[in-house]
């Protein structure tokens, strides 16, 4: 049970980053394309779980005097560091094994994946600005080996937009560990957050959400439409014979955007974006809408 926590499934929500580009081509049905995708998830749920296990084991002096990472299995000595340490390279290597079958190009992305994350929890983590790209990295690298094992184009405006949308969550995360702990505590527990002003922080999380609507919107804009259903089209009138039909889920991800700054600086959430998101049901319809509207775009119209 407590090992089961430390990997943190939860956590693996963000791996549905792989299937952004299968979903925007239109191929999430195809099972000779969704098939090697869906794979490439189990792949990264088994990094991301080795990665906090390592991670856990690193900083558990620090998680200590969190006020809420204190009760992790690791931090409370309920999990041995020793068992973390063992499951983490188990998971490591079946991990590097099953990329290296599915493509050679997945395999050095993965190597990759795992040095960002190694460097991270031992470097990056205590370099200000630093750890917060380090941390977008590795969202950027979840869409390109979704891209890879396909293979699929990357259009660059969906590359702009996850690394905006990447940089707005992992900003909103530091923000809140700031804001929830005291100056004292902070430093002690990442000292990295001591030289992040709330002003720094504020401005960047406003930078990233603009950046994160701008990029998405000229990503619809610009995508090229594939009509599925040309009898449907044939009842809209001929203005809207040859729309971008992406554009419509614009305002789902203004709403999902701004409700998740009030969630930061109104309810002082944010600190783990999944937990927000399975834990907010307005946020969470709002995902679960856009995801459907865009499914339906890409794959029926």
């Amino acid at each position: 049970m407590y090992l089961v926590r430390s990997v943190r499934p939860r956590q693996w929500i963000k791996n549905t980053a792989v299937f952004a580009a299968v979903i925007f081509a239109g191929e999430i049905l195809t099972p000779s394309k969704s098939f090697p995708v869906l794979y490439t998830f189990f792949i990264f749920c088994g990094l991301t779980s080795a990665s906090y296990l390592i991670n856990d084991v690193i900083d558990i002096k620090r998680d200590r005097i969190h006020y809420f990472k204190k009760n992790r299995p690791i931090a409370s000595g309920k999990l041995s560091p020793k068992i973390a340490l063992c499951v983490a390279a188990i998971l490591l290597g079946i991990s590097a094994v099953a990329s290296y079958f599915l493509s050679i190009y997945l395999f050095v992305l993965v190597l990759g994946f795992m040095i960002i994350q190694l460097s991270y929890s031992l470097f990056f983590k205590h370099l200000i600005l630093l750890d917060i790209i380090a941390i977008a990295g590795g969202f950027m690298l979840r869409v390109f080996a979704g891209a890879l094992v396909v293979p699929i184009s990357l259009s660059s405006w969906l590359i702009l937009s996850t690394m905006m949308l990447a940089l707005f969550l992992a900003i909103g995360k530091r923000r809140l560990e700031v804001t929830l702990l005291d100056q004292k505590v902070a430093s002690e527990h990442r000292q990295t957050l001591s030289h992040y002003p709330l002003v720094l922080l504020d401005g960047l999380t406003f930078m990233m959400a603009i950046g994160a609507l701008i990029t998405y919107s000229f990503f619809t804009f610009n995508e090229p439409q594939i009509y599925h259903n040309q009898k449907f089209l044939s009842f809209l009138p001929e203005t809207m014979s040859s729309p971008k039909w992406l554009m419509v889920s614009i305002p789902l991800v203004v709403y999902g955007i701004f409700r998740y700054l009030y969630l930061i600086y109104e309810k002082k959430e944010g600190e783990s974006p999944e937990r927000v998101l399975l834990h907010d049901l307005p946020l969470l319809i709002s995902v679960v809408l856009w995801a459907g509207l865009v499914i339906a775009i890409t794959h029926f119209l």
